[in-house]
Order: C-alpha cells, then structure tokens, then sequence
C-alpha cells in the first residue's frame, strides 16, 4: 500500500469524481484509477461503487475513509515535526477562506507574513463553508477562515473578529442619509443577496426573520462586487458585512439597528492536528493583526 494511493482514495472520497481528484491530486486520471483499482486488488475488497460518471463509497470504503485520513495527517504531521527542527518558519501552509472574507481580509495579511517569513509557502483555497470544512478533516486544507458558528466538535476554533452588518442602497433612497434603520422598514424593497451556498446569505436571511420581514428577492449572486453594482443603479437593496462596504460604488451604507445583526469570523483548524511553526506563526501574526 502506497502513501499516494491514500491520497488519491481521499481525494475521490472527498469529490465523488474520479476526474476532479486528479486535477486536485495533479495526476493523470487514467494512472489514478489505475492506483485506486491496485489499492481495492491489495484490501481485496471494493471501495468505491462506479455510478456513470460519479462514484460514491461503499460501506468498507467508508470505513476505510478515516484511517486512510489517519496515516496521511501522521505523514503531515510527522514532516511538520521536520520543519519545526529548522532555525527558520519555513514550509508549506494552505489557507482556506470563503468568498465573503477573502478579498477584504486576506490581502494585506498574506503580503506581510510573506515579507517576514520569505521561506514560507502559501496556497490559499477559496470556497464555500461546507468545502473547506472537508478539506480541513481530509487535511488538505491547513487553516480555514470562516463565519461563525460552524458545526463540528472536531474544530478548533479561534475567534478573529465581529463585525456590525449594513444595509445597502442606492444614494437617491429615502433612508440613505439616515445613521442607523431597522430592516422592517424595507419591507416594500426588492433585495439582491448571495445565493444559497454562501453563509453570508444564511445570516442575512436570519437578520430579515428577526425583522419579520419576509424579503421579496430578485438577483442573487456569488460576489458583492456584482450586488453593489446593481444596487448603486437602483435596482434594490442588499444586507453586507462591514468589511465588504465599497464607496467606489454609488451606494450608501447605513448600520442595521439590531444587536444581533453581526458577523464572526475565525480561523478553524482541525482538533488534535499538530500543527508546524509556520502554521502557528500565521495564526498568531492574523489574530495580532486583526486584534
């Protein structure tokens, strides 16, 4: 049984595709099903069920799945001991953040912790919660930054920062110039949000509830950017985080006047994964930064 087989059985487990784990693993996908087909030969048992063009895992292939993860987070964590003999923070460390944090949080930060740490090796992943949540038991991911709560007892969590939520609307809009509004009193407005996916769209949808406003949805999409555009030419309104206020657009911004109408985000590793210095010197130069 080789080391790469796992990764590969991980990695058609984690997308149910023989076809997206090679272009995850970067290997061909005719030699990774061969390795899976040598790896089902050797446990002389199935692993995964071949459905047309998904597959999906078979009861000894579930069961297999989490010592398969096992082996590989001691490899990981058996190079990470490696690293941390070194005088310098070096090595690789993979970040995953969702798309409503990682163009306003991330930049400045990755810049800076490159510039101090040159030997460090970043790849940042971005993706919805639910992705990057099994990246992080299938330790392709190292770190995640995400909205808070998220469900799992196998997380660590480390809290970032909690930000006030804003309403968005067109400059010309009655309650533009106002300093604070309560959503109820856009309950006549069409609303632009992201789409079902994201979890942003889940705590605005929450702030709505707690308004006893049911909004009347009429553009959705998986990007601010596009939403504030339509909103500046008067198309609706939209709820954002505060981070992703943008005055380039021609919107104004008012705070939403419930206590509750909030957004926190942390970074999330795996429980009981050791973790190497540039790991822990990314999580400490973040929480530094943002505190």
């Amino acid at each position: 049984m080789e080391i790469h087989q796992l990764r590969y059985f991980c990695a058609v487990a984690e997308t149910n595709s023989f076809s997206r784990a090679a272009v995850q693993t970067h290997v061909s996908q005719p030699s990774l099903s061969q390795q899976i087909l040598k790896l089902e030969g050797e446990l002389g048992a199935r692993l995964f069920d071949r459905l047309g063009r998904s597959v999906r895992l078979t009861e000894i292939g579930r069961t297999f799945l989490p010592r398969a993860r096992a082996v590989l987070r001691e490899l990981e964590a058996a190079k990470g001991d490696v690293d941390e003999r070194k005088d310098s923070v070096g090595g690789s460390i993979s970040i995953g953040v969702i798309p409503t944090i990682a163009p306003y949080l991330l930049p400045r930060h990755l810049t800076s912790f490159t510039r101090q740490f040159p030997q460090a090796r970043l790849a940042v992943v971005e993706e919805i919660t639910p992705i990057l949540m099994e990246r992080l038991r299938a330790s392709s991911v190292d770190i995640a930054i995400l909205a808070l709560p998220i469900r799992g007892n196998e997380f660590e969590i480390f809290p970032l920062l909690t930000e006030n939520l804003f309403a968005a609307l067109p400059k010309q809009h009655k309650l533009a110039r106002h300093d604070s509004l309560s959503l109820k009193d856009l309950r006549a407005e069409p609303f632009l949000l992201l789409r079902d996916g994201h979890c942003f769209r889940d705590t605005a949808i929450a702030a709505c509830d707690r308004a006893r406003l049911n909004p009347q949805i009429i553009f959705e999409s998986g990007q601010f950017s596009s939403i504030l555009g339509m909103v500046g030419s008067g198309m609706g309104v939209s709820i954002v985080p505060e981070m992703a206020i943008d005055k380039r657009q021609a919107c104004r911004y008012v705070r939403i006047a419930d206590r509750e109408a909030t957004r926190t985000i942390g970074a999330v590793v795996l429980r009981g994964r050791s973790l190497t210095r540039v790991h822990l010197a990314f999580l400490s130069r973040l929480r530094n930064a943002v505190a």
